[in-house]
């Protein structure tokens, strides 16, 4: 499936938790940067990396703006870099990504975000941003750099995707499965990574 969208794969987190870059620490033989890329790529989408130094090789780095912080810093990055370009925006410690989820979050027009929620939480970094977001973010980002996407969410037009509607795809809430500690690796390679690898052997 071909898209004009980029795939933002947000990297610059600290990785306390992990203990080890979480970009590169190996999922099942890959790294998880790999899982995630693979996805997008799946999808059609051209991936980039937002955040950190230039890590990963293959993928273009973006480096996040000196005035903003956090996560907010890394979409402000990727809306700049993509233009016109819708943006699909995963963070790397989510490699359970389903390429059906990003198809679907593709396939929903005309809002400035689309955002799933699960159990009450909006999954900001598994979310479609469009460039029509980075006027109000600038606006929110002038007045708290330290602000979060949700508070974004006040002055763009967002499509919040509930569970019954994501269930429709296929979506189990692995897409955003947060993958923080070496036990929850450990975890998701003896329960479904080797699995989901022999299935993209099989295509």
């Amino acid at each position: 499936m071909a898209s004009n969208a980029v795939g933002a794969i947000l990297i610059g987190g600290s990785s306390r938790r992990m203990g080890a870059d979480k970009a590169l620490v190996e999922v099942a033989g890959i790294p998880m940067v790999g899982w995630v890329a693979a996805a997008l790529e799946r999808a059609g989408l051209d991936v980039v990396t937002v955040g950190g130094p230039d890590r990963v090789p293959g993928y273009e780095n973006i480096a996040d703006p000196v005035n903003i912080r956090g996560p907010l810093a890394g979409l402000a990055a990727a809306l700049e870099h993509g233009g016109n370009r819708p943006i699909v925006m995963v963070a790397v410690d989510q490699p359970l990504l389903r390429v059906e989820t990003v198809e679907h979050l593709l396939a929903i027009p005309t809002h400035d975000a689309v955002v799933p929620r699960a159990a009450g939480h909006l999954q900001v970094t598994c979310a479609l941003y469009r460039a029509t977001c980075l006027p109000a973010l600038r606006r929110v980002a002038a007045v708290n750099p330290d602000a979060s996407i949700r508070d974004l969410f006040s002055y763009v037009n967002v499509r919040y995707i509930e569970r019954d509607e994501w269930m429709e795809w296929g979506e189990d809430g692995r897409s955003w499965r947060s993958v923080d500690t070496p036990a929850d690796v450990t975890a998701i390679e003896a329960q479904t990574l080797a699995a989901r690898r022999n299935d993209q052997e099989d295509e």
